[in-house]
């Protein structure tokens, strides 16, 4: 189960990547989010800091501005958001902290509204989740332009995206790679007709029955999965038995610190099935329009931001119990986008 120091998660529905929006969803969170339910109250950032050598600003551009930050409630999103939060503060803005709101709907609809100004979201979310799309688009480029173009219409802007890709694969341990002998998927779908037995998963309920989770990538790999042969756990437990070995090959999120920490091996998508979920800030129309220095003020941090950076600072919080605030802190003053006042 992932850690979430500090921040109370809001008992709202939603989860981590809804399937495929509602309106009428939609709608019963937009009033929850404003009633109440689907933010916690906020509560000022008071971090003493300033912009870094690597700010890419010379002064304090967002001196003046009121800002609220806002974002789900997994390790990644949290961290995302203090980091956020944090390079406002050193350009000078008075920071509300609400961030940890649980599931996609809930955060979404915070930004949409005014509720919140900004956040970090994935493009793949945002295309498929949010604007209704069954297919995703294969470059990630492209998918953040059309997500970008037709969000406009919903009063949100889409900042440039980074390259961290927290999208889903399958993994497997040491062992395991060396017994089967695979190295991408298509590799397990020839392996699942010579040899059925032998390919044995754990996933997440969710993943079960996603049609851009385990149904959808079978039916583009051709793979042959018994039923007998899926074991569906949380999340958490497939890392670790993933890890034991106890199924050949497990879902993870390709930017989970726990792949390194437990040394597991991602297999190539090789046919590009997985949709992209590329992280880049999402901001209310009117908020940027105000402050139109919060896109000079993010470009840097979204920029140095990758699978390699993520699964890093994920590791910090989910194997180490560090708090979220302080692992974004220290990344940013590290990497010289902030330092200490």
């Amino acid at each position: 189960m992932r850690k979430h120091l500090a921040h109370p998660a809001v008992r709202c529905s939603g989860r981590r990547r809804a399937a495929r929006p509602a309106v009428a969803l939609l709608a019963l969170v937009s009033l929850a989010v404003l009633g109440g339910c689907g933010l916690v109250s906020g509560s000022a950032m008071s971090d003493t800091v300033l912009p870094g050598p690597k700010a890419g600003y010379p002064d304090r551009p967002l001196t003046g501005a009121h800002l609220t930050v806002t974002s789900k409630e997994f390790t990644e999103q949290i961290v995302l958001g203090q980091m956020m939060g944090l390079v406002f503060e050193a350009a000078g803005a008075l920071v509300i902290d609400k961030t940890s709101i649980q599931g996609s709907i809930g955060a979404r609809e915070a930004v949409k509204t005014g509720t919140a100004d900004a956040a970090f979201e994935y493009t793949g979310t945002g295309w498929i989740t949010y604007l209704g799309h069954t297919k995703p688009i294969v470059d990630p480029r492209q998918q953040w332009k059309a997500v970008r173009d037709e969000d406009r219409k919903n009063g949100i802007v889409w900042l440039p995206a980074s390259t961290l890709n927290n999208t889903y694969a399958l993994a497997l341990n040491t062992a395991n790679q060396k017994k089967l002998g695979v190295h991408n998927l298509s590799e397990v779908a020839a392996l699942s007709h010579k040899n059925p037995g032998a390919v044995t998963m754990c996933v997440e309920n969710e993943f079960a029955t996603r049609n851009d989770g385990l149904p959808g990538m079978a039916r583009a790999y051709g793979m042959n999965v018994p039923s007998a042969n899926i074991r569906k756990m949380t999340g958490g437990v497939v890392y670790t038995e993933t890890q034991k070995g106890t199924c050949a090959l497990g879902e993870v999120f390709t930017t989970d610190g726990r792949i390194k920490a437990m040394h597991l091996h991602v297999l190539a998508d090789d046919k590009h099935f997985f949709p992209n979920y590329n992280v880049a800030p999402e901001i209310n129309a009117k908020a940027l329009k105000k402050y139109p220095a919060m896109a000079e003020v993010l470009a840097p941090v979204t920029k140095a931001l990758n699978n390699t950076v993520a699964q890093e600072l994920n590791r910090k919080v989910d194997v180490d119990g560090e708090d979220p605030h302080e692992v974004a802190k220290n990344w940013l003053i590290q990497e010289g986008f902030i330092k200490a006042g």
